[in-house]
Order: structure tokens, then C-alpha cells, then sequence
């Protein structure tokens, strides 16, 4: 097992049993690939590191914005997972011909979705992009390689980190 990063008072640190944060214990989903200290486009695997929140999205259709710096999700709001494109891991819009996940989604999954900066803002090919803290499908159902919690706590979270706030993810084996 590595030795995990340092941790500061503030920092949304991930264990075998979930995310602790502000003194509690949130349960979470990961990638069903994982944790890789190797993260590749499409491995579905969560990226091992010091992540940090870089934005927030919100269906304003179905949730009230949830903090004054958070972007509305529209119609068109794409996220690139083509490698081969410039914008490669940044928020497109439609027309958008290449390779990209819908950030408006039928389901509830992107209501509300934290972006971390993952292989951002200049991405490498390949590297993976993507990495969000959205909510879960059900309790221990894996994602793509985000982090995932149930709909009131992810709220709670929300309401409660910063733009620039930490994600640590250490080595759990």
C-alpha cells in the first residue's frame, strides 16, 4: 500500500467505507474498474490523487441552483470524451460531431454534478475524462470512474464544498 497523501482539514478524503467529509461518513459507488493510478479513457476506473472541485452543474428544470457559482445544464451541454479532439475533457456544445457523454441527461444521474479536474484543463490523449461526483444509480452500483452518492447526500455535499476544495483519493489496497 502507498502511503496516502497528507490530508487538510476541509478535504473530502476517500476510504474503504466511503467519503469522509465535515465529520462525516458519506457512502459512495466508484468506478466499477476500480482505483488506477493509471487511468485510461474508457477503463472505468476512479483516478488515484489529489483531485479538486473545478465546477458545478444543475438541472435548473428540476433542482434549485444549489450554490452561486454552480452553471445551469441546458439542452446542448455535452462533455467531450473524444481523445482525438482539441477539446478533448471540457464541456461542448451541441453541434458537437465527435465522441461526448450528455450532460442533460432522462435520468436523475446529472441533476446536480461536481466537476473535478481530472486530466484538466489540458488534457492528455487517453489519460480519461470525465471524473464528476454525481449521484448514484443505487447504493454499491459502480460507475464510468466518477464518485457517486444518493441524491440527499450528494446535496449535503454540494451545499457544502468549495470551488478549489480537495478530493483525495488514496491507494486503498
Amino acid at each position: 500500500m502507498t502511503v496516502p497523501p497528507a490530508c487538510h482539514p476541509g478535504d473530502l478524503v476517500l476510504t474503504k467505507r466511503g467519503l469522509r467529509f465535515a465529520g462525516r461518513l458519506l457512502p459512495c459507488s466508484i468506478g466499477k474498474g476500480g482505483l488506477s493510478s493509471d487511468k485510461r479513457e474508457g477503463d472505468g476506473a476512479t483516478p488515484i490523487g489529489v483531485h479538486h472541485v473545478v465546477g458545478l452543474y444543475y438541472r435548473p428544470d428540476r433542482i434549485t441552483c444549489p450554490t452561486p457559482w454552480a452553471r445551469a445544464i441546458g439542452p446542448g451541454d455535452l462533455w467531450s470524451d473524444d481523445s482525438n479532439d482539441a477539446r478533448y475533457n471540457t464541456h461542448v456544445t451541441t453541434p458537437y460531431p465527435h465522441s461526448h457523454e450528455h450532460l442533460r441527461r432522462a435520468d436523475p444521474l446529472y441533476d446536480l454534478v461536481l466537476v473535478l479536474n481530472w486530466n484538466w484543463p489540458v488534457a492528455t490523449s487517453g489519460r480519461g475524462s470525465a471524473i464528476f461526483i454525481h449521484q448514484w444509480r443505487r447504493p454499491g452500483y459502480p460507475t464510468e470512474g466518477c464518485i457517486a452518492f444518493s441524491r440527499a447526500n450528494l446535496h449535503w455535499l454540494a451545499a457544502r464544498v468549495q470551488l478549489g476544495s480537495r478530493v483525495v483519493v488514496p491507494d486503498l489496497t
